[in-house]
């Protein structure tokens, strides 16, 4: 089955390593790698005006002309670079696109006959796996084009506000939530 698809040799070795002896895959799939997302597009609309105010601050600073740096260093130079940090700050907002696209080529979901396996690499590696007992509130949401998440758990947390936050953990971004939400009920069933 992994022959089958284009997964990369490091995501193949990590699903090698993962799975058990006697173990095997009865789905797997990485999410389908999207550029824009709710939360990209949000943070690229942000750092539009963020990136635009630092770099104006910066010309601001710098007395609204470009550096002559002939005559030296000059003071209002040092002040203007204290606006590069934002500068970058904009730029990781301006690029989260491309994290996010990235990051979905390094995540591949699998449904073996023993369990539901998440894993995630990039800098580091998230493995997640779910028992049977643990799939009993699975629940899925559709896109009109057919795709969606297969919602496993929902993790929740206060923030440093003391504000309630969530997040939906599961199988996101795949071409048939109906079939994987089936696939993970039936698994429920099989091992009750």
């Amino acid at each position: 089955m992994l022959s089958d698809l284009k997964i990369p040799k490091e995501l193949r070795r990590k699903i090698d390593d993962e799975l058990q002896p006697g173990e095997f895959i009865r789905w797997v799939e990485q999410p389908i790698p999207r550029f824009f997302t709710a939360a990209s597009i949000g943070s690229v609309l942000f750092g539009i005006p963020w990136t635009s105010f630092a770099i104006f601050w910066m010309w601001g600073a710098s007395g609204f002309k470009l550096p002559d740096l002939r005559e030296g260093l000059q003071p209002q130079y040092m002040f203007a670079l204290f606006g590069v940090p934002f500068v970058l700050i904009g730029f990781g907002m301006l690029s989260s696109p491309i994290w996010v696209w990235q990051a979905a080529r390094k995540t591949v979901y699998l449904v073996t006959d023993k369990r539901a396996i998440s894993i995630q690499g990039g800098w580091s590696t998230t493995i997640r796996s779910y028992l049977p007992d643990q799939l009993k509130d699975v629940y899925r949401k559709e896109r009109a084009d057919g795709t969606g998440d297969v919602i496993i758990a929902i993790r929740r947390w206060k923030d440093s506000e003391g504000d309630q936050r969530s997040e939906e953990i599961g199988f996101l971004g795949v071409r048939s939530p109906r079939g994987v939400e089936n696939m993970l009920r039936q698994l429920v069933q099989n091992n009750a």
